[in-house]
């Protein structure tokens, strides 16, 4: 039997082609939800929560491929063609998606990432998640700031945060970290390919955010020959919440 992501709708389908949005790393769809909405007035969008986030199924195993089936199986049910966007890890399960030349995907958006494997890791964040004693906080506040404490970064903190979930049944986290921790390197990496996606793209690049280098342009050249780059020059790796006005018109101008 098929697992389907836990998805949101918003808006009416309309002439426009469905967007549908995948989210980061450590997020959810509701991240997305201001986004939506603002990008809802004209066409119907969808977030999902990626497997191992937000309410949707975990699993053992969290590879690109499997990502890009999931949001495969959301495509299926969608009619019409369908726009794809994707932020961070979402962005490279998008990418992955697109290059399987699915006849239904319309175009592609791809925020603040390239196809390539990273050298970093975000293994230090986990284990800081899995190393807390959750049993005791009340508060979303007290586990932000037990973050804080090893992170020193209030925005990181607050955003990991909001995995957090407090229950009288006892405290958990919404996000699957062990299979998350166990699968890093293939988060990080990227799945060789060979096909290319030809359809109009766009890199939207955050100014502040090392992401996206100019050593990555060979790299989205070869796979997306039909691609533009649009720069956020003040905004850091969260680009859409960091920037969100310059972020939703970019899209806008480039679906419209």
């Amino acid at each position: 039997m098929t697992q389907l992501l836990n998805k949101q709708i918003f808006g009416e389908p309309s002439k426009h082609a469905t967007l549908l949005i995948a989210h980061g790393l450590f997020g959810s769809g509701r991240n997305w939800r201001a986004i939506a909405n603002q990008l809802s007035r004209d066409r119907q969008v969808i977030t999902v929560d990626m497997r191992n986030h937000g309410d949707s199924f975990w699993s053992d195993s969290h590879s690109y491929a499997d990502m890009a089936n999931d949001l495969a199986n959301i495509i299926n049910q969608i009619d019409g063609p369908v726009d794809v966007l994707g932020h961070s890890m979402g962005g490279k399960a998008v990418m992955v998606l697109a290059l399987q030349n699915l006849t239904k995907m319309n175009r592609l958006i791809v925020a603040d990432i390239a196809p390539v494997t990273y050298t970093h890791s975000q293994m230090p964040n986990i284990k800081i998640m899995q190393n807390l004693e959750i049993a005791h906080f009340t508060r979303r506040t007290e586990i932000e700031s037990a973050i804080n404490e090893h992170l020193n970064d209030a925005a990181t903190s607050a955003f990991l945060a909001q995995n957090f979930i407090i229950s009288e049944q006892g405290n958990s986290w919404k996000i699957n970290l062990n299979a998350l921790a166990s699968n890093m390197d293939k988060i990080m990496g990227f799945p060789k390919a060979s096909a290319t996606f030809n359809n109009n793209t766009v890199f939207i690049i955050a100014g502040k955010s090392d992401y996206v280098q100019a050593k990555h342009y060979d790299g989205i050249n070869r796979l997306f020959p039909n691609h533009k780059i649009h720069p956020i020059k003040g905004a850091g790796h969260w680009v859409h919440a960091e920037a969100p006005r310059e972020f939703i018109q970019t899209v806008i101008d480039f679906l419209n």
